[in-house]
This record gives structure tokens, sequence and C-alpha cells, in this order.
């Protein structure tokens, strides 16, 4: 009879247990746009002001995920010598610029489109997150408009920027160069990068950290594209 109760009272345990944390899981749902809302809303680099000279960089957006595009060549730092994709033709023409961004593995490497994504791997990426990656876009003297906004950052904190972006890289091979991954978008290339991807450390959350460190005014936790983008004035219609 005390095997029974003490078996009944486990299970009983054991149920309300999960119980909870179900309902933590529900409850940290619903509150995380609020709380992405808030973060992003709090400001790094308060009153940054662009400077006379510097850097022109871009802060493109699909909706979904952030990038930064860059000129490949500056002063400060020549992108083809760390993405070996950078000296390849775009339409017949040597591209300009590359646009950078960090992300989860396996959604850059194998879900073309949000209708490919099971329920396993949200799962999987909401609970425990995942490897991460770099995706390297090719543009050609690519034009501002809503979706690529441009704003000017010192030398100096551009550099800072791009020795940041490098150190979210996976060290090179033996021979000192990258592999070049494949990926959903054929057009771009993809190579292997340091970090844990989670909900809370996403896309954009590591987007603003990059664009914090090149002295932006940026919110102090991004994980939306919107959290980004609100901080980066549209051009002004030419």
């Amino acid at each position: 009879m005390a095997e029974k109760t003490l078996r009944r009272l486990n299970l009983g345990d054991i149920g309300r247990l999960l119980r909870a944390i179900l309902l933590g899981v529900v409850l940290a749902v619903a509150l995380f746009p609020v709380l992405g809302w808030i973060g992003s809303s709090i400001p790094r680099n308060a009153g940054a002001v662009e400077p006379a000279d510097g850097v022109e960089i871009m802060v493109e957006t699909n909706g979904t995920h952030t990038g930064i595009v860059m000129p490949i060549v500056t002063p400060e730092v020549d992108w083809r010598t760390i993405f070996p994709s950078a000296s390849t033709l775009v339409n017949g023409q040597l591209p300009t610029h590359i646009a950078v961004g960090w992300g989860e593995r396996e959604i850059f490497l194998n879900v073309p489109t949000w209708d490919d994504l099971t329920a396993a791997t949200a799962v999987r990426i909401a609970l425990f997150g995942g490897d991460s990656i770099m995706r390297v876009s090719h543009y050609v003297r690519p034009a501002p408009d809503e979706n690529y906004r441009p704003v000017t950052i010192s030398r100096a904190a551009y550099a800072r920027m791009a020795t940041r972006i490098e150190q979210s890289l996976a060290p090179p091979g033996p021979d000192g160069s990258r592999q070049i991954l494949r990926g959903t978008n054929p057009r771009d290339a993809y190579y292997d990068a340091r970090g844990h991807y989670t909900l809370a450390n996403s896309c954009n959350s590591w987007v603003g950290d990059m664009l914090a460190e090149g002295g932006v005014e940026m919110g102090w936790w991004t994980p939306f594209a919107g959290g980004v983008m609100k901080w980066i004035e549209k051009p002004q219609p030419g």
C-alpha cells in the first residue's frame, strides 16, 4: 500500500514538474518579443555622430536577417585575404563590396525557405541552439535604399569592427586559407565560424554587436531585424 502511494506521489510530482517546465517555455516564448523590443531600445554608443571622413558601410535586411555591407578593399582591411570568394566574379565583374552575416549552420546551409524548416529543427534550435556559420554575399556597387541603409564610421572604428568580424570566423586551415562552403543561396559563400547560435545570441544580435563595435549607435540586445534597422536611418531620396 505504501509503495503504491509513493508511486502515485512520484508520478504526481513528475507531472507537476512537466507542467511547470511547459508553462515556463510558453511564458518565455510569449515574452521573448517584448524583451527583444526592450533590449533593442536601450542604446549603446548613445549620441554617436557620423564622421565627415570615414568608411561608408551599409546595413542590409530582408526583413528577417540583417547583414553588414562593406567595401572589399580599404586601407584598413582587404577582405580578399580573409574571404577567398571576395575575388570571384559577379556577372562578369569583380565585386566591390561584401555583406557578412552570422547565423545557425543548418538553417544557412540546408533550409532555403521557412516552408523547408522542420518542426524538429525549430524545436532543437529554440531549446538548444546550434553551431554557427558565416554567410558572405558579393555585390557590385550596391545602391542605397530602404533595405540597404548607408552609415559612415570612423576609420579606427571600422578597423575595430573588421577585427571583431574576423574573430568570429573559425581559424584558417594549415595553408592559411579558408574553405568556401555552399548553402541555400548558390550566389553566397559560407565559412566556418566561432560561437554557438541561440535565440538570445542570434544572427541579428551578432550584427548589432558588430555595429556597436564600429561605433554605431545601436541597441544593447537586438535579436530581431527590426531591432537593428530602427537605429539606421533610411537614405534620403536623391
